[in-house]
């Protein structure tokens, strides 16, 4: 299949666990996944945070440093290249990793948040990248400050989430890649892309129960598709 970027106006693509695994980031639900072999009551909810906040904070880094062993793939790499080569592309991620602005996108909209920043609940959100977190508590209020991450029974964070909704039911190509997007909100985006008649693409090596919403489907790896995917020609 050849897309070309020439006929639309505007473009999102949303990224799931399955874009990230292909550079080798752990996963962290599913088969094989983190929350396998750790409790995620004990490392990824607010009450954990709050019993231990040093034992959070560690198990964070150790996923920090485990996602900075791994690179872009070339995936990666075909979507900042759709970004330099079209007037207008938004990323929608689930992924909290941090990779597509690795390997150069910058219109990022990141659903469950970042490994990269950290939050104080009353003085808001810093950056702070690296596989040490270069600090741990608020310089204005001295309080612990938490991974800006939606964690097991967090609510997602509204503005972010209305961002993605107006960007996917204003497109006119929607390209889902690497994600089952059964659970809200992913599950509507399909949904508000076709009723503003949005061409929809499936990217997955795996059917999913989400599949029957997308016109066409591609049923291959996104570092194996996507570098053949996109056609700049003119029309």
């Amino acid at each position: 299949m050849t897309l070309y970027p020439a006929e639309y106006t505007r473009i999102v693509v949303f990224t799931g666990a399955g874009m990230s695994a292909e550079s080798g980031v752990p996963t962290y639900r599913g088969r094989g996944g983190t929350w396998e072999r750790y409790q995620w009551e004990e490392y990824a909810c607010q009450e954990a945070f709050e019993r231990d906040p040093e034992g959070v904070l560690r198990f964070h880094a150790l996923r920090r440093q485990a996602v900075l062993q791994c690179k872009p793939h070339a995936g990666h790499e075909a979507i900042v290249q759709l970004e330099k080569n079209h007037g207008s592309v938004t990323v929608v991620t689930q992924n909290i990793d941090g990779m597509h602005q690795r390997a150069g996108s910058r219109n990022v909209i990141e659903l469950h948040g970042s490994l990269w920043r950290l939050r104080c609940p009353d003085h808001g959100v810093i950056d702070d990248v690296g596989e040490r977190y270069t600090t741990d508590h608020c310089d204005r209020c001295g309080g612990w400050l938490r991974p800006d991450i939606v964690w097991f029974c967090d609510n997602l964070d509204e503005a972010v989430v209305d961002r993605a909704l107006t960007a996917i039911s204003s497109c006119d190509l929607l390209v889902s890649i690497g994600t089952s997007g059964v659970v809200w909100p992913a599950a509507g985006f399909p949904v508000a892309a076709r009723e503003n008649g949005a061409q929809c693409v499936e990217i997955n090596p795996e059917e999913t129960d989400m599949s029957y919403l997308y016109e066409t489907a591609i049923r291959e790896p996104a570092a194996l598709c996507l570098p053949n995917l996109f056609d700049y020609k003119l029309l």
